[in-house]
């Protein structure tokens, strides 16, 4: 189907003059928005902006206070998400839906079943669905033990089955790895030439413009825009996004770097994803890794915070200010001064179901030589309070909010202040805004430059090339487990760490 084809025909889905409330707050108010069939229809916006909202609405999980919503111009009011699977959405949630103990034969036809199964035949079945979308995923393992980015695909697949005709992506590319972003363009690509309409919910712009027909943006609630592929423009988008220009333009440094070395990290292995990996990192400077997926990036980070081991012999050399080192816990490494910031914070980067408060708190004791017999509110309080005003975390009570409660960008800024409660000599952050709406990107960015402008080492891991480039005094590119290149960031454009990381 052309692009004119799409915007000649009807919608699959509208949505007129919607709104929602919680207490006196709209979380949407008078929302206009459709999506035509073969259409990707990218719906963008800060985090806080409503997205979760119209789509919870749109699959079901909410109901909506005002307005109409119209499937195949039969007006509809869902009062389960069964009543939108039943209608023709699917939704596929960032976190996925799947159940993890059951097989991915077993996921794909979940209440499909017949009162007697051959789980072989079944087997089958689901490796030709698979392999029809050229999805390499066995169908006989476990859903648990599958990637996100993997999970994200069998759902497709299920959502295709099962004749859907509208399929919503929240966040699709969030926490997967390269390869598996790119599996899932050209599934939604697929979708796109069968007639299902997406709804693309993203906050990289550059994904957007790639792979959209179209571009919506919410800002509090509120439709500001809805943009044709020729009339998609950066600097507008933003504007609409966050109401001001955003530019992930370099961050200067305000210090020359130590003639001396912190770290030094020295043939490391641990086969086999980490191969001879060396580097080095001085104060007040900024590293920068990137590298494709099994670089052996994030791994060789855990081995230098005591997460991971290393092998005695022949598994390389970690010098902190001269001295070797090997960590037997990461405490140990904090308490030296090596912090790891972990890329997946929702898995390992807080306590969820605890307050800001204690998050942060627990980040302090951590670094410190010796834990304490009796937790003192009133100490607890006010490392709290100077850490979320100095991370500028956007909450009205930090002594109560959880950090479930908070938006993705607000959550990073919690794990970054925990981890950063004590001054150490060495930072390593793992993809420190992957998940970030576009307008908290500058703000981390200018806090990871003052901490290195604060004398700090750090060590930014990313995948994102503009924000490698942004960030980064040195830009290291791994691959195979080792160091391949090292480039300038002013000399280094795309090309050249494309073609270090792959060949």
């Amino acid at each position: 189907m052309t692009e004119q084809d799409v915007q000649d025909v009807q919608p699959v889905i509208e949505l007129a003059g919607i709104s929602k409330r919680y207490g006196g707050t709209y979380a949407l108010r008078e929302v206009n928005f459709d999506v035509r069939p073969g259409e990707i229809h990218a719906l963008l916006g800060e985090n806080g902006a409503g997205k979760s909202t119209l789509v919870k609405i749109v699959s079901g999980a909410i109901a909506h206070d005002n307005g109409t919503l119209t499937i195949d111009g039969r007006v509809q009011r869902f009062a389960t998400p069964k009543d939108s699977a039943d209608a023709g959405i699917a939704m596929v949630y960032q976190e996925g839906s799947l159940v993890e103990s059951m097989t991915v034969a077993q996921n794909l036809f979940l209440g499909q079943e017949k009162v007697f199964n051959n789980l072989a035949h079944l087997n089958v079945v689901a490796r030709e669905l698979l392999e029809s979308h050229n999805f390499h995923i066995r169908p006989e393992a476990t859903a648990g033990a599958l990637g996100i980015g993997q999970k994200q695909m069998v759902e497709i697949a299920r959502a295709v089955h099962r004749d859907a005709k509208v399929v919503i992506l929240d966040e699709p590319t969030a926490s997967v790895t390269p390869e598996e972003r790119l599996q899932l363009f050209l599934s939604m690509r697929r979708l796109k030439r069968k007639g299902i309409g997406v709804i693309f919910i993203t906050h990289m712009l550059d994904e957007a413009f790639d792979e959209a027909d179209r571009i919506t943006v919410l800002r509090d609630g509120e439709v500001q825009g809805t943009l044709a592929k020729p009339e998609f423009d950066r600097e507008t988008v933003v504007q609409m996004m966050v109401g001001r220009n955003v530019e992930m333009g370099r961050v200067t440094p305000n210090r020359e770097p130590d003639p001396t070395p912190v770290l030094q990290v020295e043939d490391v292995t641990l086969l086999p994803v980490v191969r001879n990996m060396s580097f080095s990192a001085y104060p007040g400077e900024i590293v920068g890794i990137y590298g494709l997926v099994g670089a052996g990036r994030s791994e060789a980070a855990m081995i230098i915070s005591g997460i991971m081991k290393r092998r005695r012999l022949r598994g390389g050399k970690i010098r902190l200010n001269g001295r070797e080192v090997r960590f037997r816990t990461p405490r140990h490494a904090r308490r030296a001064g090596i912090v790891y910031i972990t890329e997946d914070r929702k898995a390992s980067g807080f306590f969820g179901h605890l307050s800001i408060a204690d998050n942060i708190y627990l980040g302090h004791l951590c670094g410190s030589p010796r834990l304490p017999m009796l937790i003192r509110p009133g100490e607890r309080k006010s490392v709290a309070q100077r850490f979320v005003e100095r991370f500028q975390v956007r909450t009205l009570e930090p002594n109560r909010a959880t950090l479930e409660e908070l938006s993705g960008g607000n959550q990073q800024k919690v794990v970054l202040a925990k981890g950063l409660t004590r001054k150490p000599l060495v930072a390593i952050i793992d993809e420190p805004t992957r998940g970030v709406d576009l307008g908290t990107i500058p703000e981390i960015h200018a806090m990871i430059r003052a901490l290195a402008d604060d004398g700090v080492a750090v060590v930014v891991i990313s995948s994102y090339m503009p924000e490698i480039r942004a960030l980064a005094d040195r830009i290291l590119v791994a691959k195979h487990g080792t160091i391949a290149a090292e480039f300038d960031p002013v000399e280094a454009d795309e090309t050249k760490l494309m073609f270090a990381a792959v060949h």
